[in-house]
């Protein structure tokens, strides 16, 4: 089907119109950044952002995050590897009532169980750890993942797992050996996907960590806002300060993140 001129014509309008409304805020974010702060003289200023680190002690909440990121997509994506490959090519006892059980876990919002989670962490002395901010996210995780890559299994050939047990390759050898190295851009997706949503988690980390000893970047931004809600120089330093890391991964990965979701959005 050929495209007229006048279509594709549209097509670069109606792109270039919601990119731009898609930038904008990032663009204001960036000139706010670089803008002289109050009191100072005009001009760009890039020590905006040397200041906010060492201000609002970015460094510490940047680590808090990082370990806290690395900590639920190494758990949740090697979990959900195991799960979305028994619920999307095996079939056993069950396995019509435990996968809707998974899908609970997108169903059931964070702030309906965060504060009876917290009491039930807290009883066994678990409050104030980098673990009562990973596991409630893992469990999150590992719904979206279960989700995921079964239905990532379930587009593969059946032949590949036929092959695999003919040549004697037990369960785990062809997940290994087979499975993942063909869905690859499915699992460079989720691995994105999960580090963003847990990188940018605020309130598990809010209500888990009362003292802020393990205070992650975005409670950091909180409290840095609440410093310097009057110089928008500063805080949207910080801003940029906090959304970089998750711009390079995505920036670094975008190629398989992008491969990820069109074959996603391709599967039945």
């Amino acid at each position: 089907m050929r495209v007229s001129t006048a279509e594709r014509t549209m097509n670069y309008v109606v792109l270039v119109a919601f990119a731009a409304f898609a930038l904008f805020p990032v663009l204001t974010i960036l000139r706010d950044a670089f803008s002289p702060r109050i009191g100072a003289a005009g001009g760009i200023h890039p020590e905006n952002l040397i200041d906010a680190w060492r201000i609002g002690g970015f460094g510490a909440s940047l680590g808090n995050s990082l370990v806290v990121a690395l900590i639920v997509v190494v758990v949740s994506v090697a979990l959900s590897l195991g799960t979305g490959y028994a619920f999307g090519t095996m079939r056993f006892p069950g396995s019509r009532v435990l996968f809707p059980l998974f899908l609970l876990g997108l169903m059931i919002p964070a702030e309906a169980i965060v504060i009876p989670l917290f009491y039930d962490l807290r009883t066994v002395g678990l409050t104030d750890t980098y673990a009562a901010i990973a596991l409630p996210q893992i469990a999150q995780s590992i719904a979206f993942g279960t989700f995921w890559m079964r239905a990532q299994f379930r587009a593969l050939p059946q032949s590949l797992v036929e092959a695999s047990a003919l040549d004697g390759a037990g369960p785990l050898r062809t997940l290994l050996r087979i499975l993942v190295p063909a869905s690859r851009p499915a699992i460079v997706t989720l691995v994105v996907l999960v580090g963003l949503w847990t990188w940018n988690e605020f309130l598990i980390a809010l209500v888990m960590t009362p003292s802020g000893r393990h205070r992650t970047a975005p409670l950091g931004l909180a409290n840095f806002q609440g410093q310097y809600t009057a110089d928008n120089a500063l805080l949207a330093a910080g801003a940029i300060i906090v959304a970089a890391p998750m711009l390079i991964l995505f920036l670094v990965l975008q190629r398989h993140f992008i491969r990820g979701m069109i074959d996603g959005a391709s599967k039945e």
